[in-house]
């Protein structure tokens, strides 16, 4: 297997900076071992003006069928001869995937301690690939690399040159051009090599849905291809393929329920479409804002997007994120990089593992608190453990919950009849539904409500986010704020 990545220098930054973002000398020739041969590093050529680097791996298909990983879905065929005689040592694949993802493992993760300014640079790259097999065609590569900001070159190869009435194989030759960091291209490459070829030369265990989510982000949110992509990527394994997307989906509130796409029908649809995610976090800060809030409680926080809004402004001194998965916290410091924040910024925000089903201590005497696209997750016997959690022990001045509107939800071309937004919805609401169950929450608990819609506000049907602020009596004046906070929600969800 072949592959080539090549950059040219530009201003201030010559093209043999490629060799500080890959941790590879250009004058030196290097090898790795893998598990099933080796991986030679080598440039041929590596000037200020040009500089390429070329990974040549040799795979021993004795060790390819020896090795127990060999073994499952993806692997060589099970006839004898198969084994050992197939397409696996010359043509790109999970095998070229994986040794891209252990020989550059460092620039893949964006890291470079030589020169950390290097890897958030986007730089002219060009990346060939000469045999790369293509279930689906040149059509089905154009299809997943351009919509990533690639120009594709996808030639397909013919079967036999002498016998060009036979038709062309299920190979291309693959050349990507474009200005992206080193760590976009390579992440798009381990990915998209395996899905293309379709196949994988080992078992698909439950950890591949992490190794997808880490080398997708940022990307596969809002691919196009989003499902063909995990679908393949995890070998067709239902039940690994409907966990990565519904965290894709949380992770950036993509997919039928978050009306990502949703425009209103008057405005011009050439424009890009502001996600509705992105317009509840605008939401819900103008509201945290209008309240005078400066110490927030993010509860069921998931991955940290709301989190690291608030961090951006000043105003907010304190903000914590509660959520009972840990695999979302530790995300969240993730994404967060709670590890490479200064003492000052860190000692601004807290993530705390805690069921909102229960009361916690921990969560009393906050100015505000947030439960953003929260309750529909939960059963509706175990609302009023959440209301009394929440309204009735931590008390935060404002309370602020959005929650889709379940009458939008025809206006959803692929969303089915009958079906929540969301596989781990448990109900969805109508807005007399939310209106009654606020109002009756507010009176039990001593808090005043209003209520402002978020994204288009459809004349027949409503927002596809719907939203309540309440304001406890006791905390200052009651109408006067919470009917404040309301308008400036308001005025916040419509600007956008």
């Amino acid at each position: 297997m072949f592959l080539t990545i090549s950059t040219t220098g530009t201003a201030g930054s010559p093209a043999t900076d490629l060799g500080f973002l890959l941790h590879k000398h250009p004058d030196r020739a290097q090898r790795f071992s893998t598990a099933h041969g080796t991986a030679h590093v080598l440039y041929p050529e590596a000037t200020a003006e040009r500089c390429t680097v070329a990974m040549l791996l040799e795979i021993d298909p004795v060790a390819l069928v020896r090795s127990a990983r060999g073994k499952g879905r993806g692997a060589a065929p099970d006839s004898a001869l198969a084994q050992y005689v197939n397409d696996r040592p010359y043509a790109a694949s999970s095998l070229l995937a994986v040794a891209l993802g252990g020989v550059f493992g460092s620039a893949v993760k964006g890291q470079c301690a030589a020169r950390p300014e290097l890897p958030g640079v986007a730089r002219p790259l060009r990346v060939e690939v000469p045999v790369l097999p293509a279930r689906g065609g040149a059509g089905l590569v154009e299809r997943l690399f351009a919509p990533l900001g690639w120009s594709v070159t996808a030639e397909p190869v013919p079967l036999d040159e002498r016998f060009p009435e036979w038709g062309d194989s299920r190979y291309v030759r693959l050349a990507l051009e474009g200005e992206l960091t080193l760590a976009e291209a390579l992440r798009h490459l381990y990915v998209l090599l395996p899905v293309l070829d379709d196949s994988k030369h080992y078992w698909v265990s439950p950890d591949e849905v992490e190794k997808l989510l880490r080398a997708g982000e940022g990307w596969l949110e809002r691919h196009p291809e989003q499902v063909l992509i995990t679908n393949r990527y995890l070998a067709r394994r239902r039940s690994l393929t409907r966990d990565a997307l519904a965290r894709l989906a949380e992770a950036d509130d993509t997919g039928p329920e978050s009306l990502d796409n949703a425009v209103d029908e008057e405005k011009d649809t050439a424009e890009k479409p502001v996600p509705l995610a992105v317009r509840r976090r605008e939401a819900v800060v103008g509201a945290l804002r209008a309240a005078g809030a400066a110490r927030v409680l993010d509860l069921g926080c998931g991955q940290g997007q709301l989190v690291g809004e608030l961090l951006k402004d000043p105003r907010f001194t304190e903000v914590v994120g509660v959520d009972v998965s840990m695999r979302a916290l530790k995300e969240a410091a993730r994404r967060l990089g709670l590890e490479r924040m200064s003492e000052r910024q860190a000692a601004r925000v807290r993530l705390l593992q805690g069921s909102l089903a229960y009361t916690d201590r921990r969560l009393a005497g906050y100015d505000a608190a947030v439960l953003s696209e929260v309750t529909e997750h939960l059963d509706p016997p175990r609302l009023p453990a959440l209301e009394y959690a929440v309204f009735g022990a931590a008390r935060p001045a404002t309370v602020i919950v959005t929650t889709p509107n379940v009458e939008y939800n025809v206006r959803w071309e692929t969303l089915p009849a009958g079906q929540v937004r969301h596989p781990d919805h448990r109900f969805e609401w109508t807005r007399e539904e939310f209106r009654t169950w606020a109002g009756d929450v507010a009176g039990r608990h001593g808090y005043e409500v209003g209520f402002a819609p978020v994204g288009p506000d459809d004349p027949e049907v409503g927002p596809p986010t719907q939203t309540a602020v309440f304001h406890r009596r006791d905390a200052g004046p009651d109408r006067t704020a919470t009917a404040a906070t309301t308008t400036t929600l308001t005025k916040e969800a419509t600007a956008v």
